[in-house]
C-alpha cells in the first residue's frame, strides 16, 4: 500500500496499520479512557497519568512527556495513540523510527474531539464507533445557556496560570455559556498576576481540581468577594466518555458558585 492509500492521522502523517488493531498503547489519558471504555482487552499499556476508568490495570510506560520507549516496544503494540499538545514530537518520531505505528490526534475544540475520535476508531483502530461517542455529540448540541458570564479559569497557582486562547477547555467553557476573560490572549496558557486577573473583573472564578488540585481550602481565599465555582477538572479538560456526563455536571457546579 502506498503512502497515498494509507490512513493519515490528524497531522496528515500516513500510518501503516494492521486492522483491526488488537494491542494499543495510549500516551493520552483521555484516549486511554476512550479505548478502555470501548474495547478494554485491547489496551496493552498507558501512562502513569491515565487514571480512568477507575481500577485500570495495565502496564505503565511512565508519563506523557517522558514515556519509556523501550517499555512501549516490549509491549508490541499494533498502534500507539498520542496527542499533539500532550506528547512530544521527538518521542513520536523515535517510536516511528523503531517501526512502531503512532497515530497523533489534534483536539482544540469539542467538534474536533468528536471528529478526531471518530476517525481514530474507524480509520486507525478499525473498530466500530462506540455508542458513547454519538451520545456525547448529542449532549453537547444542546443550546448554549445564557446570558454569557465573564469567567477566568486558573489551572495553576504560584505562579498563577490561566486558560487563554485556542484551547479545548476554552471551547467547552463557551458551550457552557462562559466568556473567558483571557480568551483573546495570544498564549494558550498564560502566566498572569493576580492584580491583572482581578482587573479583568470576572463574574465567576472557575477552579478545577486538575491539573492543579484547587479545593475549598486551596484557591478560593485568593478571590474574596467574587463568586467561585469548584469544578471537576476532568469534565472540563478531558475528551472521551466523560463528555457524556460532563455538561450536566459542570452546569450544576457552576450554579453552585459561591462568594469567595
Amino acid at each position: 500500500m502506498t503512502d497515498d492509500e494509507l490512513p493519515r492521522d490528524d497531522l496528515g502523517h500516513p500510518v501503516q496499520l494492521t486492522r483491526p488493531v488488537e494491542r494499543v498503547v495510549s500516551l493520552v489519558p483521555s484516549l486511554t479512557e476512550s479505548v478502555a471504555a470501548t474495547r478494554a482487552q485491547a489496551l496493552a499499556g498507558a501512562t502513569i497519568w491515565c487514571t480512568h476508568p477507575a481500577g485500570l490495570d495495565v502496564p505503565r510506560v511512565r508519563g506523557t512527556k517522558n514515556p519509556d520507549l523501550a517499555a512501549i516496544a516490549r509491549l508490541s503494540p499494533g498502534l500507539v495513540l498520542a496527542n499533539q499538545e500532550e506528547n512530544r514530537r521527538v518521542d513520536v518520531e523515535r517510536l516511528r523510527a523503531a517501526g512502531i505505528p503512532v497515530w497523533v490526534t489534534v483536539i482544540k475544540t469539542l467538534d474536533q474531539a468528536v471528529t478526531s475520535l471518530r476517525r481514530m476508531f474507524r480509520e486507525a483502530l478499525g473498530w466500530p464507533e462506540p455508542a458513547w461517542l454519538g451520545e456525547a455529540e448529542r449532549v453537547w448540541r444542546e443550546p448554549v445557556p445564557g446570558p454569557l458570564l465573564r469567567v477566568v479559569i486558573p489551572i495553576w497557582r504560584d505562579p498563577w496560570m490561566v486558560v487563554g486562547s485556542d484551547t479545548f477547555t476554552g471551547d467547552v467553557a463557551g458551550r457552557l455559556g462562559l466568556r473567558n476573560v483571557y480568551g483573546d490572549h495570544p498564549e494558550r496558557y498564560p502566566q498572569v498576576g493576580l492584580a491583572d486577573l482581578h482587573a479583568r473583573d470576572p463574574e465567576i472564578v472557575v477552579l478545577p481540581d486538575e491539573p492543579y488540585h484547587f479545593s475549598a481550602a486551596d484557591g478560593p481565599e485568593m478571590f474574596r468577594g467574587r463568586r467561585v465555582a469548584l469544578v471537576e477538572g476532568r469534565s472540563l479538560t478531558w475528551y472521551g466518555p466523560s463528555l457524556v456526563g460532563a455538561r450536566s455536571l459542570l452546569l450544576s457546579q457552576l450554579a453552585d458558585a459561591s462568594a469567595g
